[in-house]
C-alpha cells in the first residue's frame, strides 16, 4: 500500500508559503530529504483548515471573468499551485453516496471502483472528512509487458480510507488501488511529481478478480497525431507508422503504430496480417495485444 509518512507538526501555514517553498526546493519523491520536506509542507498546509475554502470563493468569484483560466484537470479537482517544472499542488473533492453529484454523474468521474495504478508518485494528505475508502494492492512493474489480459502478481495489503491527517506517498509503478465513496463529503490535498518522461510509462487498470492487466489508461499527444496522420492518408504516414511500429523505443507508441494501420484496413484480411507483423516486431506488449486482436478476428 502506499507509504506511510510519520510527519507529526502542529504548525499551520498559508497556501502562498507552501507555493514558495515548493519552487525553492522542488519535489522529487526518490529523494529522502526532498521527500520530507514536502510532506512537512503539505502537512502544514493541511493544518490551515480556512484556506481551501478561501480558495474555493475565489475561484467561484472568478469564474465570472472573461480572462479567468478555470482548472480543466478533473470534475472534483482543484490545481493550487504550479510551483515549479516538476511539482503542482491540487485538492481532490471526494463525494458519498448520498451527495447529488456522486448520484448524478456516477462513480465514473471519481474513478471510484477502478483498479488502477499511477505512472507518477504524489504525496496526499486527507484533509477534511472521513476520506475515501481504498482497497490496496502492491504489483512488480518490471516484471510485466502490459498487454491486456496479462497475468499479474497482484498482492493485496488491505482496506483502509484516508482520514483526516492522515499523510501518505503513492508510489509510481508499486501501488495499485481501488478507490470507493466516503462515508461524507472529504478532501485530499496532493503534492505531485510530473516529470517529462513519465508521459512514456504506461499506467494501468487491472482486473483484480483475475489478477490481470485489464488496459492502458495512459494515452500521449504524439499517439493521437500519429493516428490521425494515418487515418487521413497523409504522404509517409503509413510508412512512418510501420517503422515506429517496429523501431520506436516506446511500447505503447509502438502498438499505437500498429493500431492506426489496423484502423484504417477495409477487411479482416488486411487487419490480420496487419496484426500479424505486429506479433513479430519484438515487443511483448505489441505480440501480446496483437494475438487478441488476432484472435477476435477468426472468432
Amino acid at each position: 500500500m502506499p507509504r506511510l509518512i510519520d510527519c507529526a507538526d502542529a504548525r499551520a501555514i498559508g497556501l502562498a508559503e507552501c507555493t514558495e517553498r515548493l519552487a525553492e526546493r522542488g519535489f522529487d519523491p526518490a529523494d529522502e530529504d526532498s521527500l520530507h520536506a514536502a510532506a512537512r509542507d503539505l502537512r502544514q498546509l493541511g493544518n490551515d483548515d480556512r484556506f481551501l475554502g478561501d480558495v474555493l470563493i475565489d475561484e467561484l468569484k472568478r469564474r465570472c471573468e472573461p480572462d479567468h483560466e478555470a482548472s480543466a484537470y478533473g470534475p472534483q479537482t482543484l490545481i493550487l499551485a504550479r510551483p515549479g517544472a516538476q511539482v503542482f499542488l491540487r485538492a481532490n473533492i471526494w463525494p458519498s453516496p448520498d451527495e447529488h453529484v456522486l448520484r448524478a454523474s456516477g462513480a465514473a468521474p471519481f474513478y471510484f471502483d477502478v483498479p488502477h495504478d499511477h505512472n507518477f508518485s504524489f504525496l496526499t494528505l486527507g484533509y477534511f472528512g472521513p476520506g475515501y475508502w481504498s482497497d490496496y494492492y502492491e504489483y512488480d512493474f518490471e516484471d510485466v509487458a502490459g498487454y491486456a489480459g496479462e497475468a499479474v502478481d497482484l498482492r493485496f495489503v488491505e482496506r483502509s480510507r484516508l482520514e483526516h491527517g492522515k499523510l501518505m506517498l503513492y508510489r509510481a509503478h508499486r501501488d495499485v488501488h481501488v478507490q470507493h465513496p466516503a462515508d461524507a463529503m472529504s478532501v485530499s490535498l496532493n503534492v505531485m511529481h510530473s516529470a517529462p518522461h513519465q508521459a512514456w510509462f504506461d499506467q494501468y487498470r487491472f482486473d483484480v478478480n483475475d489478477n490481470r492487466i485489464a488496459a492502458i489508461l495512459s494515452h500521449g499527444a504524439s499517439e493521437v497525431t500519429l493516428r490521425l496522420a494515418v487515418a487521413l492518408g497523409l504522404e509517409d504516414a503509413r510508412d512512418l507508422a510501420e517503422d515506429f511500429g517496429r523501431s520506436h523505443p516506446s511500447d505503447r507508441m509502438r502498438l499505437a503504430a500498429w493500431e492506426a494501420q489496423a484502423c484504417v484496413e477495409t477487411d479482416d484480411g488486411a487487419r490480420d496480417d496487419v496484426w500479424r507483423r505486429a506479433e513479430q516486431s519484438g515487443s511483448l506488449l505489441v505480440a501480446g495485444e496483437a494475438r487478441r486482436h488476432r484472435l477476435a478476428l477468426a472468432g
